[in-house]
């Protein structure tokens, strides 16, 4: 049951591309999701995008880092970033990840 939303009750069916980086110490990290023309935005949708949720059996992670990406004026896609600031918020994020990979087909590829 590991979901994303952008508005609290609301699903994003759109998958993300997901890039992570981490400290060579590994004491933080940072998650950018993309997310190309996601539901929250398009037409006839007026929910307010208020932050990003993960959300799964073990709890939530919020960010409030999300931007918008607008061409010629129509919402085209939507990028938030998501930072770790200790091991254990690492830890917990790639358990989300991984349950979250799992019901929606990703795969990882280590560059």
């Amino acid at each position: 049951m590991a979901q994303i939303q952008f508005s609290k009750g609301i699903t994003e069916e759109t998958v993300p591309d997901v890039r992570l980086t981490r400290s060579r110490d590994g004491s933080n990290g940072t998650a950018t999701f993309y997310f190309q023309n996601p539901q929250i935005l398009s037409e006839g949708s007026n929910e307010e995008v208020t932050g990003m949720y993960l959300i799964d059996e073990e709890g939530e992670l919020v960010t409030r880092e999300v931007k918008g990406k607008f061409i010629n004026g129509k919402p085209e896609a939507i990028e938030a970033i998501y930072l770790m600031k200790s091991t254990e918020e690492w830890d917990r994020f790639m358990r989300f990840m991984e349950r979250y990979a799992n019901e929606h087909g990703l795969g990882f590829n280590k560059s």
